[in-house]
């Protein structure tokens, strides 16, 4: 059945729109960390495997970093295995380490390279420790309690921070044509493993690869201002003042701080876009207004 008049016009605008982009982002890399809402619904589980897999046709190279922090709970609940956090950070043990490995590196790194491929790209899943490609170091949480006369450190297992990272192995894949998923597993100076935050490798991984974006699909439309309207474009210098008053706060700090390294550090843009809007990555990568806000250098 051919298109009639209005439509084709419509399809064709869309289509044409995109041409400046994708002539501007060909052979440029974008790291994309994919999890919340996105990771759990059908509908936009597929919309995300479709547009990392036409950013590689069309000559761009997506790197995936995904996250499971509710898979990890929910097995953990399974197994009568307690969760405890500090600051936001699940404390890890040797036997919830097990748990960790066996959800991001084996379920959740398999399902997404699975769902990848079954929409026609070639995606390899990978932990940090698959050819040492994140060296990590075990992160030390200080606690600065007043009623103490020095800071506390509370020792919180086999969670970690990014030393290093492997690029010669991603760019090995990607120079394959494959779609690198990274698990945000990493591996320490004596073999150990570690949990690591995955805006965190995500953004480690945007530095080391000079990327010209970081993605990060989170639950939210953006970075709001104080009367709750999304901030849409930001220089690092903006972003700094926004949390010195208070602005940004909170659940939210630890992502802005990730994506404000990255454009302190090599990327180009970062990105906070609302992984609740379907094809939410294409629509930030190839329109002008996009999904979310967007941090540059100046």
């Amino acid at each position: 059945m051919a298109l009639d008049r209005e439509t084709a016009m419509q399809v064709s605008a869309v289509l044409s729109k995109g041409l400046p982009y994708i002539q501007r982002f060909t052979g440029k890399t974008v790291v994309i960390k994919y999890g919340g809402n996105a990771m759990e619904n059908e509908e936009l589980k597929s919309s995300f495997a479709r547009d990392v897999v036409l950013m590689k046709l069309v000559g761009i190279n997506p790197i995936v970093v995904h996250g499971g922090g509710p898979q990890i709970g929910e097995l953990l609940e399974r197994l009568n295995i307690k969760s405890n956090f500090v600051n936001g950070m699940r404390v890890t043990d040797s036997q919830t380490m097990d748990v960790v490995e066996m959800v991001l590196g084996g379920q959740v790194n398999k399902q997404i390279v699975s769902l990848i491929n079954s929409h026609g790209g070639t995606a390899v899943g990978l932990t940090g420790k698959d050819a040492n490609l994140i060296r990590a170091r075990k992160l030390e949480v200080m606690n600065r309690s007043p009623e103490l006369e020095r800071p506390e450190i509370i020792d919180i297992g086999h969670v970690g921070e990014v030393d290093s990272v492997n690029v010669d192995v991603i760019e090995m894949l990607t120079r394959s044509n494959v779609i690198p998923v990274i698990a945000p597993i990493g591996v320490g100076p004596d073999g150990a493993s570690y949990n690591i935050n995955a805006d965190l490798v995500a953004g480690k991984v945007a530095e080391a690869m000079k990327a010209e974006k970081l993605i990060l699909l989170t639950n939210v439309s953006g970075l709001k201002s104080k009367d709750g309207k999304v901030l849409t474009g930001l220089t690092a210098k903006q972003v700094n003042e926004l949390i010195e008053d208070g602005t940004i706060h909170g659940g939210m700090l630890p992502k802005i701080r990730c994506a404000l390294s990255a454009v302190e550090n090599g990327v180009r843009t970062s990105h906070i876009i609302d992984g609740r809007v379907a094809h939410a990555t294409l629509l930030e990568i190839f329109t002008d207004e996009g999904v979310g806000t967007l941090i540059s250098r100046n």
